[in-house]
């Protein structure tokens, strides 16, 4: 059974970026294939990741009266609809939640979602799931059965209460994520004192911190993949430090 890896918080603070250097990093270990999801509805994992999306879970259920074909059960067919949504690339698949195209809530691609990454999951070695921003897929129990969470903030007071208020319901609804830890991301200079009290206080555990990196911003301007950034790009060697500490030495040596 591979290791689950959630990422939560709030919107802007560069959970997504976070994410998909997560997703370089194991996929550089070698131990085997990564799962990426995308489980946000407003879909931007692709865009970091460089890749194109062709369909996603949202998607599937338009038109789903008049296009079973004859013989099929409509079950059998969503599930196949579904596995076409896998995006394959070199080390890593990305599975994309999306949304409908119509009005509505995400229950269905939710839902779908959860039950498609539940029943392939245990063919990677690694799967990273990128959370839609706040907390309300955590309520609908998108991240469930995760060995590792990460909340990623920025380093201001409402940023760290912000993440401990979804370890709270997280506890509240008894998800299951065996460790749960926080990301301060796109830091200038040291954590300043009143961060690190705050921290202390709401009894949050620091995984570390992510420096403020120049080659993110160029890349995030340019359009181009942060997958892409040098390897000895401060993101990217703090991302992986922070992973190389939570995972085991069997993790890491597969």
């Amino acid at each position: 059974m591979g290791v689950h890896i959630a990422v939560a918080g709030k919107g802007g603070t560069g959970k997504t970026t976070v994410a998909g250097l997560m997703v370089r990093y194991l996929v550089g270990l070698g131990r085997g294939r990564v799962l990426a999801v995308d489980a946000d509805a407003n879909m931007n994992l692709n865009e970091v990741l460089g890749l194109d999306v062709h369909q996603t879970i949202g998607e599937i259920r338009e038109g789903m009266g008049t296009s079973v074909p004859a013989g099929m059960t409509k079950d059998a067919f969503i599930n196949y609809k579904t596995q076409e949504c896998l995006i394959e690339s070199d080390g890593y698949d990305l599975i994309v939640m999306g949304r409908p195209e119509g009005p509505g809530c995400y229950c269905y691609a939710n839902t779908l979602c959860k039950k498609y990454v539940d029943e392939i999951a245990d063919n990677y070695a690694f799967v990273v799931v990128d959370n839609e921003a706040g907390m309300e897929h955590l309520s609908r129990r998108t991240t469930h059965n995760m060995d590792l969470m990460f909340t990623v903030t920025d380093s201001s007071t409402r940023g760290i209460r912000a993440a401990k208020r979804i370890e709270q319901l997280v506890a509240e609804i008894k998800l299951d994520i065996g460790t749960t830890a926080l990301i301060v991301n796109r830091l200038d200079g040291e954590l300043e004192p009143p961060t690190k009290q705050e921290i202390d206080r709401l009894g949050l555990t620091l995984a570390g911190v992510v420096p403020s990196d120049p080659n993110v911003y160029t890349y995030d301007l340019e359009g181009k993949p942060t997958f892409q950034l040098p390897e000895d790009s401060p993101a990217s060697v703090a991302v992986g430090s922070i992973l190389k500490r939570y995972l085991s030495r069997e993790d890491l040596a597969g």
